[in-house]
């Protein structure tokens, strides 16, 4: 049986929202309160109100949310705002979007993605919170579908799946075309020939496919297609909930970007002598030496920016020996992971826990603005996990903690619905 399939995708009715950016929105764990309200009064058929529906607050969010949201999702289905596709397909997305000033264009594309045991070449990186799963369970239980995919990187070195795209898919028109809050361009297209879907499908033979971002909803899918076995008598494994709507983008594609997660902790102390014995400290002048410096040792060593009310310093690692002193569990690969270097050399010799650090994603002047309105007093910045990093602790069969990697850019959710 075939790793991958097409689907017949719920999307949007083209004759109802001529304007899909009034109704597609980001993935649940990236919208914040504030982008959260904006996304829930822009329309009223905005992806939001199934995939985080408000409950009445007359009611309990635990029980109402969930039943709202899938009454929602039945109404739009029985009003055809949402309809669903005739034929099995591989929907294409291109990504193009803005970095520092330099132009980038990602390619990837939606399909189904089979659920397989334990010792399936399907590898996470991640670890993953209780309540998050159950949250999602919840909810796809009461949809009966999978409003989000999950995040998955696969090889390509000979771009056959890239290739399809440009000689047959990108040469016309998309369906949907939406410039996104974040000011990224996305485009998507039906790819319906099953000639050309049996190619990209053969590619996926025998190769190891490391989830990047949605590791919960792959876990809720595992757990959703248990209970579905124990309620369907001969089963037949092609049921839809024996899949999971993925995301699929190319490993090596030098478009596939990972941005860190810095650290910004509200109590620190003002004299950090203390690091002058496991750091080598130098002050920099402004962000824009810091993001250069920061990079530029990163290559050969750990390094982390600093920011308090003193200024901006780069840190950088004296000792890397030092390293398995202060951790002892995992691989060397694991060991290296600049978030585990900080946790045991700084956070922990403080007592510092996770629940008293925020994590920020953005740029720079957002984790510096903590610092400066007086929110927090220090504000770690990170570089990126590379890719061949995360490629080796997930063969490993390790996981990084959570909050280690943050892939840019994001599927959009209400491209597509996979009905379980």
């Amino acid at each position: 049986m075939s790793v991958i399939k097409p689907f017949e995708a719920y999307v949007y009715n083209p004759k109802e929202f001529p304007d899909f950016s009034r109704v597609v929105c980001p993935p649940y764990d990236v919208i914040s309160p504030e982008q959260e309200a904006v996304l829930q009064k822009r329309s009223p058929y905005n992806f939001i109100h199934v995939m985080l529906a408000k409950a009445d607050a007359k009611e309990t969010e635990d029980t109402k949310r969930y039943e709202q949201a899938g009454a929602t999702l039945k109404e739009w289905i029985k009003d055809e705002i949402l309809v669903q596709d005739k034929k099995p397909c591989i929907y294409y997305i291109k990504q193009e979007y803005k970095i520092l000033g330099q132009r980038f264009s990602r390619m990837g594309f939606l399909a189904a993605m089979k659920i397989e045991d334990e010792k399936a070449k399907i590898h996470p990186h991640e670890k993953t919170h209780a309540g998050a799963k159950e949250d999602r369970f919840r909810l796809w239980n009461a949809l009966q579908a999978a409003c989000s995919p999950i995040f998955v990187c696969f090889a390509d070195r000979q771009k056959k799946v890239e290739n399809i795209f440009l000689r047959k898919v990108a040469p016309t028109k998309p369906f949907m075309d939406v410039i996104d809050d974040d000011g990224t361009r996305n485009q998507v297209w039906r790819l319906e020939d099953p000639v050309l879907i049996q190619d990209v499908v053969d590619t996926f033979n025998n190769q190891n496919l490391f989830i990047a971002d949605g590791h919960h909803r792959y876990e809720v899918s595992r757990r959703y297609r248990e209970m579905m076995l124990e309620r369907t008598p001969n089963p037949t494994g092609d049921e839809p909930w024996n899949y999971v709507m993925t995301y699929f983008t190319n490993v090596d594609s030098k478009d596939l970007l990972i941005f860190p997660i810095h650290r910004i902790v509200k109590n620190f102390p003002q004299d950090i002598g203390f690091l002058e014995n496991l750091f080598r400290i130098d002050a920099i002048k402004n962000k824009q030496e810091l993001v250069l410096l920061l990079a530029r040792a990163g290559q050969n060593e750990h390094a982390f920016g600093l920011y308090t009310k003193k200024g901006i310093q780069l840190l950088r690692l004296k000792n890397k020996s030092q390293i398995n002193e202060y951790i002892k569990e995992g691989s060397k690969d694991y060991r290296s992971l600049d978030s585990l270097i900080l946790k045991a050399f700084v956070f922990d010799k403080l007592g510092i826990k996770s629940e008293e650090i925020t994590y920020c994603n953005k740029n720079l002047d957002e984790c510096f603005s903590f610092i400066d309105n007086g929110e927090a007093d220090a504000a770690f910045i990170l570089n990126p996990v590379r890719i061949d990093q995360l490629r080796a602790i997930a063969l490993n069969g390790e996981k990084m903690p959570p909050k280690s990697t943050y892939f840019y850019p994001k599927a959009l959710s209400g491209i597509a619905l996979y009905k379980l």
